[in-house]
């Protein structure tokens, strides 16, 4: 199973870059973000025609995330993030495909800082530390893929020293993503490839892409019981050189699912909670319809 994510910055104006990354890479799962598009407005039948069926949060001019799946229907758990039921972004979206969990996300930019962005983005962070949580359970293999808006180290920019007043590599945001790989999270590129400069985004500016001057902040974690299928991992550098491209260019990572030793008994899974598709479906219940069903 390959699982990609992909910070468009806006599905109708990128489509036909989209179609043709997922054309010529054919991703079983992707994570999509900054769709900039109310939900009428997401390209379902475009997005069909090309093999995927969709879940999808859309809103107006920003934010919107969307899981996309080739050849299945994403299974909807959730819309929002938990802990504060007045946050209308739409930032967060959790589904399960073929048995994995999914959780595609936009954390806040969080510029600029110090002020009330700043803050929120700290305060979203601190939602997801709490939700991350709750997913790291033995019987579900989970990602969390997308667009963290956290650069985890210096070695993760080209040159950290015009960036230091950035919300992306401020100490309160590489703590909070500590904290979260403390979990037992890992991160898929990072741990696959120590050693070796990686970046996923390049400012329009300043001709970023051209002198390769970039950020890793589109990030795939894994859960303790998804990291050992994992046998590759990259990033589509191909996609922000096209015309009209993104800033973002996708990250993947190839899973054998095969690796994941077999789930717990039965037995032990009604004991420590409810099993994937009850948890789907108390989900649903819980939740409005998606715009993707």
């Amino acid at each position: 199973m390959k699982i990609a994510t992909f910070n468009v910055n806006g599905i109708k104006t990128r489509l036909p870059n989209l179609l043709e990354w997922l054309q010529r890479e054919q991703p079983d799962v992707a994570c999509l973000q900054e769709l900039k598009a109310l939900d009428g407005a997401f390209p379902q039948s475009a997005l069909r025609e090309a093999g995927y069926e969709s879940v999808w949060k859309g809103q107006r001019s920003w934010n919107g995330v969307a899981i996309l799946a080739r050849g299945l229907q994403p299974v909807e758990i959730r819309r929002e993030l938990p802990g504060e039921p007045g946050d209308d972004h739409a930032r967060y979206l959790e589904a399960a495909v073929d048995g994995v969990v999914v959780a595609c996300l936009y954390l806040p930019n969080g510029n600029p800082q110090p002020g009330p962005k700043f803050d929120y983005k700290l305060a979203w962070f601190e939602r997801l530390i709490g939700h991350a949580r709750g997913l790291l359970c033995p019987e579900h293999p989970v990602v969390i893929a997308g667009d963290f808006n956290v650069v985890p180290t210096d070695f993760d920019i080209y040159d950290p020293r015009s960036w230091r007043k950035d919300a992306l590599l401020q100490p309160q945001t590489r703590e909070c993503w500590r904290r979260l790989l403390e979990q037992g999270w890992v991160d898929a590129i990072r741990h696959q490839h120590p050693g070796e400069p990686i970046f996923t985004f390049w400012d329009y500016f300043r001709q970023h892409w051209q002198r390769d001057a970039g950020l890793r902040i589109d990030h795939l974690l894994l859960s303790a019981r998804l990291a050992p299928a994992l046998v590759a991992s990259g990033v589509d550098r191909w996609v922000r050189g096209q015309e009209h491209a993104s800033d973002h260019a996708p990250a993947w990572v190839e899973l054998d699912l095969q690796r994941i030793a077999a789930p717990a008994p039965a037995a032990t899974r009604r004991r420590r909670g409810v099993s994937l598709s009850m948890h789907s479906m108390a989900s649903a219940a819980a939740q409005p319809a998606s715009a993707g069903f």
